[in-house]
């Protein structure tokens, strides 16, 4: 139990996280074990915290995404009982970026929202910039999903630099329908040009792989 206290134990978070994103899940989920073995018969919220949140880590990094976020909001129930802002937004940035693996756009923008505004407030600015980023990536996504399906794949084939009569033959439309599908994309997106269109999809496509 010793092991578990935060005197001694402050690194587990940093070190699970690390081990998780090396594909140390084995060694990862020893620590997780042994924190959550030693919260449960202790009650002590931290330690709860702590294993919930690597415990989500490490089920992220394996891509099981759904129990990851089950978990990180198991953690978030843990910071009802602890005032430690700083490690709640830490747990908020990760909830925040499965939110936003899940397609819970408003929810990761609330979540990530929160966590930027806690880690600016302790001037925690690397954090603070983790927040931004991802962030922007729900952004990205939120943006990009205004379009529909059809003007989703004018947008894909413009941006590979097909012509309009082109891509009005692949589609089976009227170059005059590519050209309605496309003034729609350049004002739902806020862009003007052919160059922007293919910046924004490829923007999007790397964002949006994790």
């Amino acid at each position: 139990a010793d092991y578990s206290e935060i005197i001694v134990a402050a690194f587990v978070s940093d070190a699970v996280e690390a081990m998780s994103q090396l594909d140390r899940h084995d060694d990862a989920d020893k620590l997780v074990d042994t924190m959550e073995r030693n919260g449960r018969r202790l009650d002590r919220p931290w330690m709860l915290m702590v294993a919930f949140r690597g415990r989500a880590m490490v089920l992220a990094a394996k891509g099981d995404v759904e129990s990851a976020s089950i978990a990180a909001q198991q953690a978030m129930a843990e910071h009802d009982r602890l005032s430690m802002p700083f490690e709640k937004a830490r747990t908020q940035l990760l909830l925040g970026q499965l939110q936003r693996r899940t397609r819970e756009r408003g929810s990761a923008t609330a979540t990530l929202s929160e966590a930027l505004q806690t880690f600016e407030s302790l001037n925690t600015p690397l954090w603070a910039d983790r927040a931004r980023h991802e962030l922007s990536r729900v952004k990205v996504v939120t943006r990009h999903s205004q379009l529909t399906s059809s003007e989703q794949r004018v947008a894909e084939l413009a941006a590979q630099g097909m012509t309009k009569s082109s891509i009005a033959a692949a589609l089976f439309i009227s170059p005059k329908t590519v050209d309605t599908h496309l003034m729609r994309i350049y004002r739902k997106l806020g862009i003007h040009s052919r160059a922007e269109l293919g910046h924004w999809v490829s923007q999007f496509e790397s964002k949006t792989d994790g």
